[in-house]
């Protein structure tokens, strides 16, 4: 998490001696060990994200040196392998608050930090002006009201780590230096971000000290984009499946006032395909849970079980999650946004057509030489009309054939059973992407208050930006590549900050210190998103080939240089293939 502020006072007058002891591995000599001392022990496995890890000094005998590592694991070093290990620094020992203050600024030194602190249940830890968080998997009981009292009014140090003292100071700075603030919260899929705006939330509705209906139903919007735009991922069990941006808006006086939510890149392929022990979003479960006989009955529903679109994961059970108490929350959520109850049943008629469209059966069929398909009359495509409300006909005559138009003339051609099924995925795509929009849109219609006119009236923002999560799956989707192109450009905004300003200031200061390497992924970027020549230009122009279903795209030499293969597996020829970004499923 990350917020502008100004340098905390205690930093601005010692940061020559923190720079000092960061640097005092490299001056002081290797000493001889002893019994109860602190070093890195470098295994040398050759795995791919191996670093040195913590352990301590058990036994010098006969020139073997007997160590304990953190994860309790003992090890012998030679006198060969002396190389192995080096002195830990006294801060790395037992963990410090804020990273900042580590002499072993490094990987192994951070990552061990954190380590110590989360099994001390100490989840959160500053570097500098970012709170690190590390998701505990249990409620902890330090969000209560007595724990917000604390952390009101108090500047960053002050306290231990917290993200109450995150937000305190996103609100208190919006009021003493009257200027707009912003809060990013990043990381990868399972960490907690969506769990960490919900607090923020929490805290900002809290210290404003006015409970009044409109920071309730800024509280409810929560439950309802949750449930239309969250699902069980095989990592994270409530994992943000689009990305969202929060604007809220407080009056002179401090009080909320309203808010404005923005949504992005909702992963709609979702609905119609899963990966193996995942879920398609909540709000169908929690429907088929959560509804009566009746209403059930009305929408031609059943069990969960029954349906394609909610199989295709096998799995239709997550456990922690009670399906039928959420969708009492969601209904409860809607009605504090005034979705009147026609708008409730309208939502709920085109979830159920989306689940019946999922179970159609199509039929090869061949006509004038052409390869054509048939839906299979079924109770599906009857219901699933009349949930639309359009002819049977008609839809089936969409499902299965494709019309031009040109010079006025039209022109109908009949699709292949297989493009059938791309049509038909591509049309609850295109529906339950409209209606998550219209939500928000409707959500938004409840909880925005628009500017007042008068240049008098002041109004100043926090803005809580939520972004799913990186993840990194067998057969990635293009979605999945904008998903982690956009949190690799948020990882880049973090590295901007943490090292490379920090680094140029340093150097304006003329502060004797060590440069601190980082990887830099500017280049990838770059490669898959600079004008005039990149990888999304290269794919939008290959996607509009006829049957693209899979391009294989190489890069190679460092040259930038690309080719393309289609999915037959046609090579480039002549040519020593480095890396290749296989994107799967392109077609609409």
């Amino acid at each position: 998490m990350y917020k502008r502020r100004e340098y905390v006072e205690l930093y601005e007058k010692d940061l020559a001696k923190w720079a000092l002891l960061r640097n005092v591995n490299t001056v002081v000599k290797q000493s001889t060990l002893l019994p109860g001392d602190y070093v890195w022990l470098d295994l040398k496995t050759g795995r791919e994200f191996e670093v040195p890890i913590g352990a301590v000094v058990k036994l010098c005998d006969s020139g073997q040196i007997q160590v304990l590592d953190d994860e309790g694991n003992e090890h012998w070093i030679s006198p060969q392998n002396a190389s192995n290990i080096k002195p830990m620094h006294p801060t790395s020992i037992h963990g410090v608050e804020d990273m900042i203050r580590l002499g072993d600024l490094n990987e192994a030194g951070i990552l061990r930090n954190l380590l110590i602190r989360y099994r001390e249940k100490l989840i959160y830890t500053y570097t500098g002006s970012i709170l690190v968080a590390v998701n505990p998997y249990q409620v902890l009981p330090i969000y209560t009201a007595d724990q917000i009292r604390l952390y009101t009014n108090k500047k960053i140090g002050e306290m231990p780590p917290h993200i109450f003292a995150i937000a305190d100071n996103c609100y208190f700075n919006m009021q003493r230096n009257n200027r707009d603030q912003c809060c990013i919260i990043s990381g990868e899929s399972g960490a907690g971000k969506t769990e960490s705006t919900k607090l923020i939330l929490q805290f900002l509705a809290a210290i404003s000290g006015q409970h009044s209906w409109i920071e309730q139903q800024v509280l409810e919007a929560n439950p309802i984009l949750e449930a239309f735009g969250n699902a069980k991922t095989i990592r994270n069990d409530n994992s943000s499946r689009f990305g969202k941006y929060i604007d809220i808006h407080f009056n002179k006086r401090g009080a909320i006032e309203g808010a404005k939510i923005e949504q992005y890149l909702l992963e709609k392929s979702r609905v119609c395909r899963q990966a193996h022990d995942e879920r398609n979003y909540h709000v169908f479960y929690c429907m088929l849970k959560g509804m009566t006989a009746d209403e059930k009955k009305k929408l031609g529903l059943s069990k969960a079980t029954d349906y394609t679109y909610l199989t295709m994961g096998n799995c239709t059970v997550c456990d922690g999650r009670d399906d039928m108490k959420e969708y009492s929350n969601i209904r409860s959520a809607m009605k504090v946004l005034m979705f009147t109850d026609k708008e409730y049943w309208e939502i709920s008629k085109l979830l159920a057509a989306i689940l019946h469209m999922g179970n159609l059966r199509y039929e090869a069929r061949t006509y004038d030489n052409l390869d054509a398909c048939e839906v299979v009359r079924s109770p599906h495509l009857t219901t699933a009309a009349t949930l639309l409300e359009v002819d049977g006909k008609d839809l089936m005559n969409c499902l299965t054939s494709r019309t031009l138009i040109t010079r006025g003339e039209t022109v109908s051609t009949p699709l292949s059973m297989e493009q059938a099924r791309d049509v038909r995925d591509a049309f609850v795509k295109g529906i339950y992407g409209r209606l998550f929009v219209w939500i928000v849109e409707k959500i938004n219609a409840a909880i925005y208050k628009p500017a007042s006119s008068q240049p008098k009236v002041l109004r100043r923002s926090i803005g809580l930006l939520d972004i799913f999560g990186f993840e990194n799956f067998t057969v990635n989707s293009f979605e999945q590549l904008c998903i982690n192109f956009a949190n690799e450009n948020l990882q880049q905004f973090f590295v901007r900050h943490v090292f490379k300003l920090e680094q140029e200031e340093y150097n304006l200061e003329n502060i004797n210190w060590q440069h601190i390497e980082f990887t830099d992924n500017q280049d990838a970027l770059d490669m898959i998103a600079i004008k005039p020549m990149n990888i999304i230009s290269l794919i939008d122009e290959e996607s509009k080939f006829p049957r693209v279903r899979t391009l294989r795209w190489w890069w190679w030499g460092g040259q930038g240089t690309y080719t393309r293969g289609r999915s037959q597996g046609r090579h480039p020829s002549k040519v020593n293939t480095v890396k290749m970004l296989e994107f799967a499923d392109l077609s609409l």
